[in-house]
């Protein structure tokens, strides 16, 4: 049985092995949840424990079950590993620990991290594979330390350094997963809280290619010939910065006098960042989100559908196919048969990849959204009514956000399904899933006749 279970993995292609390990450790989250000892009253149910699982690896933060007071310390310590695999990818762990063990990292470890961490190839895979978890847990330590700073006067100490622990983890990972049912509501005036979580958040979500060559340049700061930022790192950095800023500032002119009417101005200011970071598929909130206005929800659905950048612990479309799609618009407004950034011409294919996922993508969230309506035809949450929770429901599942309006407990059988696959498509990869599902491209000996038609 062992040695057919080896063969079968290794005739797996590497994206599909991909889909396979988080589907594999998906279930045996789903195992371990819903057994006895993982809840402090009766056990979940199969489908709560799917949930939560599914939520955990793929860094959503949705929940059924309010994990700070229906998990014992063994359910949440399950959950925060599952978090952590999750947010660096459960294959990154597996060729780590073949590495680890000294075995070799083949040429599917060697696909799998290439295509996870950088954006060119980069020769010395495992200092790459080093590098990635020695900074991962460096941060997440000295987040974890700052935390427990903070809570140690309401908490026992090993209270306060496990809930430092779990929320480091989870912000850093993008993850939205909290204790405390209102999240950090109660601590939206901390200016350590505030700022140590959307620190993690930040370097968690831009991106471990970023961070590495980031790095790289101090390494090499006394260089006299140093290697100009890539195109990447650039493209990441601005559009990251700029819808920071941009939806910070909307939330705070929309809810300022409203939701934010009643705080003091460093709470609005602390709120409005919080809240434009966050919604970039970190899940943590310090204010309801359910009583937020309607363009106020709206922009956060965009910021959602947008996520994180490529090789980080988040999701979403990703921040450099926004920054392709504004550059394709861009070029075509101009009449140049180009596509170019920063003085770099984007190659075909790369455009090719942004226009598929974003086209992919939407259809993806339109057809999870109708299904999940269909689904909730008939509870007592009128999906005629509430078209706007049930859209952010959506796009928070795919985003891997874990943001919601209070739908999520209300949700029926059915509808859960539908959340925990639009969960999965959405940490996993449309591309990802397309390179599975679609055969192999073959090369055409003959075009048909060109014909134009009417657009616009």
């Amino acid at each position: 049985m062992r040695h057919r279970t080896r063969k079968f993995l290794q005739k797996m292609p590497p994206a599909a092995l991909v889909i396979f390990s988080y589907l594999a450790a998906a279930l045996i989250g789903t195992l371990l949840l819903t057994l006895p000892a993982a809840s402090t009253g009766d056990s979940l149910s199969v489908i709560d424990g799917l949930f939560t699982a599914t939520s955990g690896i793929c860094v959503t933060g949705l929940v059924v079950v309010d994990s700070g007071t229906q998990l014992t310390v063994f359910g949440k310590t399950v959950l925060l590993i599952l978090i952590q695999m999750g947010g660096l990818g459960v294959m990154t762990f597996s060729v780590f620990l073949f590495h680890f063990l000294g075995r070799g990292l083949g040429l599917r470890g060697r696909w799998i991290i290439t295509e996870t961490f950088t954006a060119t190839p980069v020769p010395d895979i495992r200092s790459l594979l080093k590098a990635v978890f020695l900074f991962t847990f460096i941060v997440e330590a000295a987040g974890a330390i700052l935390l427990y700073f903070f809570w140690r006067g309401e908490m026992a100490p090993s209270q306060a350094f496990f809930t430092g622990l779990f929320h480091s983890v989870s912000a850093f990972c993008n993850a939205g997963f909290s204790f405390f049912s209102t999240s950090f509501m109660a601590y939206r005036g901390s200016v350590l809280l505030n700022g140590t979580i959307m620190i993690l958040i930040v370097v968690g979500g831009i991106g471990f290619p970023v961070m590495y060559s980031l790095a790289d340049r101090v390494r090499r700061w006394k260089d006299t010939r140093r290697v100009p930022y890539t195109l990447h790192l650039r493209i990441v950095v601005w559009t990251t910065g700029i819808l920071i800023l941009v939806g910070a500032a909307l939330v705070f002119l929309l809810e300022r006098s409203h939701t934010l009417e009643a705080l003091p101005w460093h709470e609005k200011i602390f709120v409005s960042f919080f809240q434009s970071i966050t919604a970039r598929t970190a899940g943590f909130n310090t204010i309801d989100i359910s009583m937020l206005g309607g363009a106020t929800l709206f922009i956060i659905i965009i910021l959602m559908f947008v996520g994180a950048s490529p090789g980080s612990c988040g999701g979403g479309v990703k921040t450099t196919s926004l920054a392709v799609m504004a550059a394709i618009l861009a070029s075509k407004i101009r009449g140049k048969d180009s596509v170019s950034i920063f003085h770099r011409t984007i190659p075909e294919e790369t455009v090719s990849r942004a226009l598929s996922i974003f086209i992919l993508a939407v259809v993806t969230v339109t057809a999870g959204l109708v299904v999940l309506l269909i689904t909730q035809m008939g509870t007592v949450y009128p999906s005629k009514e509430h078209f706007l929770a049930y859209l952010f429901e959506a796009v928070s599942a795919f985003g891997t956000v874990g943001l919601s309006m209070g739908v999520t407990p209300t949700l029926t059988t059915a509808g859960k399904a539908v959340i925990i696959v639009l969960m999965l498509l959405g940490r996993v990869g449309l591309l990802t899933i397309a390179y599975v599902v679609t055969r192999r491209e073959r090369v055409t000996l003959f075009r048909y006749a060109e014909e134009k038609v009417m657009i616009g």
